[in-house]
């Protein structure tokens, strides 16, 4: 039981209560009250939302807007009406373009660029409008509390820009040009090379599209352009070679202290500019690395032949010194001192023109010579040569020779006097005879031409290859050529040959004729000395000599035959009427000589060993009838004339 307290400080005392139960009544109400109150509240909401639904129903929520523009409240129609009169941007935009120094501006509308309201105002439509209901409700409260800006939807025809981009390409877009080179005649033609420019419209649209979206109003855009460099960027090197190759003439030359009397033709010789020209050949070149150069180069064959060509009319040989030998000194003694030879070289003059094709400057090339040291000179010794005695000794006799054959044969012979012959060395009656012309001191005489005796200039040459062949022969030398005689020539059958300690008498069968340059007596030094020809005419004994001087070899010649077959009688008596005799006056030009096969056989032994063996020298002779010069109409009218 509860007492009653007294208030503090209070005379009164608080009434007693009465007895309360242990379970407060406003324990019970108070969760009806709060239900009562939780329900009301919800209807309350309910109702709001259900009216604010209704009064937006059709209509955009509050909060959205777009392009700046507050769209709530309004209807589609209205929204697209607000937005249609703000939308300037495709108007207003305008894009620069540029490449380089060169720029190009359009339009936004005029790039495919457009508003399309309707999409926007959809998408504004949209916002709050899903397929959750709480959540839409919460997407209205949000944009009511902090708005939605719905951003414009932005229709961009990239097939327009990409329409402009084409238009301006054609200003843009260069075919890459390698660099020419072009010879016509002695005109160099050049063209530089260019850098291959191609738009890339598809990267450049690329660049334009997230510029639009961002409704920028003003951007440039720099365009993307694709560049391919030549292969070949370069010819102006080349053309300046060129250049200086065409320039002007090469002059060949001969250095004065190389010019001699003799020379026919010393130059100079100038390469004219054309013909440097169609030298030249200018050519491609693809280089591993992708890239490329021109190459040139020229072809000097057709000067090379040139010189070629010039070089032996240019050219010395060198002349050995020619000497005597003096038998009691056993020295030799110079008669013709030796002379240097020249000849030209061809290789090293090319270099040298080949330098100076591509300058411009000194273009004057001396031809190259070298000196041909001949190979016996003038201070050669006997002990040097291994010349240190005679090894041979022919005669020969021209009883009854003209006055003209006679000079012939001292002509002929002098050719050979002191003549050195080098061990190894091919001898050619020819090659040191020359010209037999009047210009070189031979007569007009008689000759044996093929079948029959004319005049000719030379007449008596055999004289001096017939006794050269006897000295050869039995000097134990080998014979690489030898021509007998049309027919039988008294002249050569009546030699005498000393060789080896021995005498032989030459006969018939060892003459031996030349006709330069068909038919030439040859024959080889095979020894390893030196040989030395001296000549000796006598025209009081009309005999001729020729001695060699060498070392013996100890060559020792048998001689066997001459062996005589199928004989052929000659003729009768021939005439000939001759202008300038007088009437009864004969002269006999020929005599008569049964014509014969004859083989005369040569065996050579050294040191007792046989070294050739029954060597053929064969000789065919026609049969010959005497010959008489008349005067005309003087011939014997029994005789046979000719």
């Amino acid at each position: 039981m509860r007492q009653s307290q007294p208030y503090p400080n209070s005379q009164f005392t608080q009434p007693p209560q009465p007895e309360r139960s242990g379970l407060s009544p406003w324990l019970l109400r108070l969760p009806l009250l709060g239900a009562t109150a939780m329900l009301l509240l919800l209807f309350l909401a309910v109702l709001g939302i259900s009216l604010h639904q209704l009064q937006y129903d059709g209509l955009i929520y509050p909060g959205v807007s777009s392009f700046g523009v507050k769209l709530s409240g309004m209807n589609k129609q209205q929204a697209l009406a607000a937005l249609s009169s703000r939308y300037t941007y495709g108007q207003n935009a305008v894009f620069t373009f540029r490449d380089g120094a060169k720029v190009w501006q359009m339009a936004a509308r005029d790039l495919g660029v457009n508003f399309d309201a309707s999409k926007t105002v959809d998408e504004a439509y949209k916002v709050g409008r899903g397929s959750d209901f709480i959540s839409n409700l919460l997407s209205q409260g949000q944009t009511w509390v902090t708005g939605q800006a719905i951003q414009p939807v932005v229709v961009f025809d990239q097939s327009k820009a990409a329409g402009f981009l084409e238009k301006i390409a054609t200003e843009i877009n260069k075919p890459v040009q390698d660099a020419t080179i072009v010879l016509n005649g002695t005109n160099v033609v050049t063209t530089a090379s260019q850098v291959g420019r191609e738009l890339d419209i598809p990267a450049t649209v690329g660049l334009l599209r997230p510029v639009v979206l961002n409704m920028n109003t003003g951007a440039e855009i720099n365009v993307i352009v694709k560049e391919t460099a030549p292969t070949l960027k370069d010819s102006e090197a080349v053309a300046q070679q060129v250049r200086a190759a065409v320039s002007s003439p090469i002059q060949i030359y001969i250095d004065p202290a190389e010019i001699t009397k003799d020379m026919k033709d010393s130059g100079p010789w100038q390469v004219s500019p054309d013909f440097i020209a169609g030298m030249l050949s200018i050519k491609r070149v693809d280089d591993a690395d992708g890239s490329a150069h021109y190459d040139l180069t020229a072809n000097v064959d057709p000067l090379k032949n040139f010189l070629n060509q010039l070089a032996p009319q240019l050219s010395v040989d060198p002349v050995n010194a020619r000497f005597l030998f003096n038998s009691d000194t056993k020295q030799l003694q110079v008669i013709t001192d030796s002379v240097d030879g020249r000849s030209m070289d061809v290789d090293a003059t090319m270099k040298l023109i080949q330098n100076s094709i591509f300058k411009k400057d000194n273009r004057r090339v001396a031809l190259v010579f070298h000196k041909d040291i001949p190979k016996v000179n003038s201070q050669s010794t006997a002990d040097q040569l291994g010349i240190k005695e005679a090894v041979v000794q022919a005669t020969t006799f021209f009883y009854g020779s003209t006055p003209e054959r006679r000079t012939n044969i001292q002509v002929a012979a002098s050719k050979f006097q002191g003549l050195v012959i080098a061990p190894g060395e091919e001898f050619s009656f020819n090659k040191y005879l020359g010209d037999v012309t009047p210009e070189t001191g031979y007569e007009t005489g008689l000759v044996i031409y093929g079948n029959q005796t004319i005049a000719g200039v030379g007449g008596g040459v055999c004289q001096v290859s017939t006794t050269v062949f006897q000295a050869a022969f039995f000097a134990g030398f080998p014979i690489r050529e030898r021509y007998a005689h049309g027919y039988r020539v008294g002249y050569y059958e009546s030699g005498t040959v000393f060789a080896n300690g021995q005498k032989y008498n030459s006969g018939v069968g060892l003459d031996a004729t030349v006709y330069s340059p068909i038919i030439d007596l040859k024959f080889v030094n095979d020894s390893p000395y030196y040989l030395l020809m001296e000549s000796v005419y006598r025209a009081n004994e009309q005999s001729l000599t020729f001695r060699f001087y060498s070392t013996s070899t100890g060559r020792v010649v048998t001689k066997d035959g001459p062996t005589l077959g199928n004989t052929v009688p000659h003729g009768a008596t021939r005439y000939q009427e001759t202008q300038g005799l007088r009437p009864g006056e004969q002269k006999q030009v020929d005599f008569a000589v049964d014509g014969v096969d004859v083989h005369v056989y040569r065996t050579i032994t050294q040191n007792g060993q046989v070294i050739v063996n029954h060597e053929d020298f064969f000789s065919h002779y026609l049969p010959w009838s005497a010959i008489f010069q008349v005067a005309p109409g003087y011939a014997p009218k029994s005789a046979a004339g000719g």
